[in-house]
């Protein structure tokens, strides 16, 4: 038996469809193809998903706010500033 006789086929499984794809590491060709199964998550799991995305939005808006109150209180006092400078010219 030569070296090129003995061959493996590869199995390859794409990690984000789970498609599985027999390879001839020779050829380089596809001998066989098909549909994985994909783990579905429970209801649990979905919920938690969930809670963590909105809670990432309270998180977001909360942080907005806050830096919209800086921006705020920033501009006051400049205008604060450049009104009593206008009243000691006068």
């Amino acid at each position: 038996m030569k070296a090129s006789d003995k061959k493996e086929v590869f199995q390859i499984t794409c990690a984000h469809c789970h498609f599985l794809l027999w390879v001839d590491p020779v050829t380089k060709e596809v001998i066989k193809s098909e549909k994985g199964e994909r783990k579905k998550d429970s209801l649990d799991e979905l919920l938690l998903k969930e809670k963590k995305r909105i809670d990432g939005f309270d998180r977001k808006f909360d942080a907005t706010a806050e830096l919209e109150k800086k921006k705020w209180n920033k501009v006051k006092e400049k205008f604060e500033k450049a009104l009593n400078e206008f009243d000691k010219d006068e």
